[in-house]
Protein backbone atom coordinates (compact mmCIF):
# COMPACT_ATOMS: atom_id res chain seq x y z
CA UNK A 1 0.00 0.00 0.00
CA UNK A 2 1.11 3.91 -0.74
CA UNK A 3 2.65 5.17 2.79
CA UNK A 4 0.61 8.51 1.40
CA UNK A 5 -2.85 7.06 2.10
CA UNK A 6 -3.80 9.46 5.26
CA UNK A 7 -2.57 12.23 2.70
CA UNK A 8 -4.58 11.48 -0.53
CA UNK A 9 -7.76 13.32 -1.73
CA UNK A 10 -10.29 10.87 -1.52
CA UNK A 11 -12.91 12.62 -2.30
CA UNK A 12 -11.21 13.47 -5.45
CA UNK A 13 -10.26 9.92 -7.04
CA UNK A 14 -12.51 7.20 -8.68
CA UNK A 15 -9.84 4.68 -7.81
CA UNK A 16 -7.00 4.50 -5.80
CA UNK A 17 -3.86 3.93 -8.29
CA UNK A 18 -0.03 4.03 -7.29
CA UNK A 19 3.58 3.31 -8.69
CA UNK A 20 6.17 1.24 -6.23
CA UNK A 21 8.72 3.34 -5.10
CA UNK A 22 10.58 0.25 -4.51
CA UNK A 23 9.90 -1.36 -8.53
CA UNK A 24 9.34 1.19 -10.95
CA UNK A 25 8.45 -1.50 -13.24
CA UNK A 26 4.91 -2.33 -11.44
CA UNK A 27 1.55 -0.21 -10.30
CA UNK A 28 -0.98 -1.40 -8.81
CA UNK A 29 -4.61 -0.23 -9.35
CA UNK A 30 -7.28 -0.17 -6.56
CA UNK A 31 -11.31 0.23 -7.31
CA UNK A 32 -14.79 -0.64 -6.71
CA UNK A 33 -16.45 -3.62 -9.01
CA UNK A 34 -19.95 -4.99 -8.54
CA UNK A 35 -20.22 -3.79 -4.78
CA UNK A 36 -16.91 -5.36 -4.22
CA UNK A 37 -13.18 -4.04 -3.62
CA UNK A 38 -10.76 -5.68 -7.16
CA UNK A 39 -7.36 -4.81 -7.16
CA UNK A 40 -4.63 -5.33 -10.42
CA UNK A 41 -1.46 -5.53 -9.66
CA UNK A 42 0.53 -3.82 -13.37
CA UNK A 43 3.55 -4.12 -15.08
CA UNK A 44 4.73 -0.69 -16.72
CA UNK A 45 8.16 0.61 -17.80
CA UNK A 46 10.09 1.75 -15.39
CA UNK A 47 11.80 5.35 -15.83
CA UNK A 48 14.80 4.57 -17.16
CA UNK A 49 13.12 2.35 -20.19
CA UNK A 50 10.25 4.34 -20.90
CA UNK A 51 10.05 7.11 -22.71
CA UNK A 52 7.20 9.37 -21.67
CA UNK A 53 4.78 10.41 -24.63
CA UNK A 54 2.30 12.83 -25.24
CA UNK A 55 -0.25 10.02 -26.18
CA UNK A 56 -3.81 9.98 -25.32
CA UNK A 57 -4.92 8.22 -21.48
CA UNK A 58 -7.23 5.59 -22.12
CA UNK A 59 -9.34 6.17 -18.84
CA UNK A 60 -9.04 9.64 -18.18
CA UNK A 61 -8.89 11.03 -21.80
CA UNK A 62 -5.80 13.29 -21.18
CA UNK A 63 -2.30 13.68 -22.49
CA UNK A 64 -0.71 14.75 -19.68
CA UNK A 65 3.10 15.71 -19.57
CA UNK A 66 4.10 13.17 -17.26
CA UNK A 67 3.48 10.88 -19.98
CA UNK A 68 0.83 7.99 -20.47
CA UNK A 69 2.11 4.55 -20.35
CA UNK A 70 1.51 1.00 -21.53
CA UNK A 71 0.24 -0.91 -18.29
CA UNK A 72 -0.02 -4.36 -18.60
CA UNK A 73 -1.90 -7.08 -15.99
CA UNK A 74 -1.90 -11.01 -16.29
CA UNK A 75 -5.56 -12.26 -16.72
CA UNK A 76 -7.21 -13.78 -13.73
CA UNK A 77 -7.35 -17.77 -13.55
CA UNK A 78 -6.07 -19.96 -16.08
CA UNK A 79 -5.59 -17.20 -19.19
CA UNK A 80 -2.81 -15.81 -16.77
CA UNK A 81 -1.30 -18.89 -15.73
CA UNK A 82 -0.83 -18.96 -19.68
CA UNK A 83 0.47 -15.67 -19.84
CA UNK A 84 -2.37 -14.30 -21.43
CA UNK A 85 -2.45 -10.31 -20.16
CA UNK A 86 -4.86 -7.10 -20.58
CA UNK A 87 -3.14 -3.65 -21.16
CA UNK A 88 -3.95 -0.32 -21.28
CA UNK A 89 -2.53 3.30 -21.82
CA UNK A 90 -2.93 5.30 -18.54
CA UNK A 91 -1.29 8.61 -16.94
CA UNK A 92 2.22 7.53 -15.88
CA UNK A 93 1.59 8.79 -12.49
CA UNK A 94 -2.37 7.53 -12.25
CA UNK A 95 -3.62 10.36 -11.47
CA UNK A 96 -6.50 9.75 -14.19
CA UNK A 97 -8.89 11.42 -11.52
CA UNK A 98 -7.17 14.59 -10.65
CA UNK A 99 -7.02 15.26 -14.05
CA UNK A 100 -10.64 14.91 -14.83
CA UNK A 101 -11.73 17.15 -12.21
CA UNK A 102 -9.01 19.86 -12.84
CA UNK A 103 -7.37 19.29 -9.36
CA UNK A 104 -3.68 18.79 -11.15
CA UNK A 105 -2.49 20.36 -14.09
CA UNK A 106 -1.38 18.06 -17.12
CA UNK A 107 0.00 20.57 -18.84
CA UNK A 108 -1.26 22.90 -21.76
CA UNK A 109 -3.28 21.18 -24.34
CA UNK A 110 -3.57 17.93 -22.60
CA UNK A 111 -7.27 17.87 -21.87
CA UNK A 112 -9.65 18.96 -24.53
CA UNK A 113 -12.81 21.14 -23.95
CA UNK A 114 -15.50 18.92 -23.64
CA UNK A 115 -19.41 20.00 -23.17
CA UNK A 116 -19.89 17.06 -20.51
CA UNK A 117 -20.64 18.25 -16.82
CA UNK A 118 -17.96 16.69 -14.37
CA UNK A 119 -20.26 14.18 -13.32
CA UNK A 120 -20.65 12.33 -16.83
CA UNK A 121 -16.77 13.17 -17.18
CA UNK A 122 -16.38 11.28 -13.72
CA UNK A 123 -18.73 8.11 -14.65
CA UNK A 124 -17.16 7.95 -18.01
CA UNK A 125 -13.54 7.65 -16.52
CA UNK A 126 -15.41 5.06 -13.45
CA UNK A 127 -17.14 2.86 -16.63
CA UNK A 128 -13.68 2.95 -18.35
CA UNK A 129 -11.92 1.82 -15.27
CA UNK A 130 -14.66 -1.03 -14.50
CA UNK A 131 -14.36 -2.22 -18.19
CA UNK A 132 -10.36 -2.86 -17.70
CA UNK A 133 -10.27 -4.26 -14.18
CA UNK A 134 -13.25 -6.53 -16.13
CA UNK A 135 -11.31 -7.42 -18.68
CA UNK A 136 -8.31 -9.02 -16.16
CA UNK A 137 -10.78 -10.36 -14.05
CA UNK A 138 -13.07 -11.85 -16.29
Amino acid sequence: MPRDLAGRPWDDLDFLGWRDPQSPARAYLVTELAGRPAAVALRCPDAAARHLRRNMCSICLTAPQAGVSLMVAPKAGRAGQQGNSVGTYLCSDLACSLYVRGKKDPGPGARLQESLTLQEKTARTLAAVAAFVAKVTG
